[in-house]
């Protein structure tokens, strides 16, 4: 499997001038943070909505069965949203974090974001699932506990 590779030489316009997307080089120059700010902003959403769960633990279940959810569900909700959360901000096991992350924003919005008074939460979760896809897809980049973990071996 391929994972995109971050590098300087990769920022640099080909030979024989520059191009449009030249401008943008500086993306892959900060690859490294900006990687960790976007996980960070994937993640920040889930990990309060999981410490929120915790703390309206018998409300939630309550709104789950409303909608037709098994309340008993609630724990797995809860080290999805939580546990999914911390392991893409830091960058651990990542991909599998971003999967598990996606397959939970979309059922969460087929579940309970369907009705016509709940577009925009559903258009939410579709666009954050679009996000976890990606970040499955291209890795966490270099500022991660993957990446690292992979050069201490």
């Amino acid at each position: 499997m391929s994972q995109a590779r971050y590098t300087r030489e990769d920022a640099t316009p080909p030979a024989g001038g520059r191009t449009f997307d030249a401008d943008l080089n500086f993306l892959v120059r900060w690859a490294g943070p900006l990687g960790l700010v976007a996980r960070a902003m994937l993640a920040y959403i889930f990990i309060v909505e999981g410490v929120g769960k915790i703390a309206g633990y018998s409300g939630v279940a309550s709104y789950m069965q409303a909608h037709d959810v098994d309340g008993r569900l609630l724990p797995l909700v809860i080290v999805t949203e939580l546990g999914g959360g911390l392991l893409v901000l830091f960058g651990l096991k990542t991909r599998w974090a971003a999967i598990a992350l996606f397959g939970f924003c979309v059922l969460t919005a087929l579940f309970f974001h369907t009705a016509s008074d709940q577009a925009v939460e559903l258009q939410k979760n579709v666009a954050m699932a679009g996000g976890f896809l990606t970040l499955a897809i291209c890795g966490p980049g270099p500022w991660s506990l993957d990446t690292w973990r992979g050069r201490a071996v």
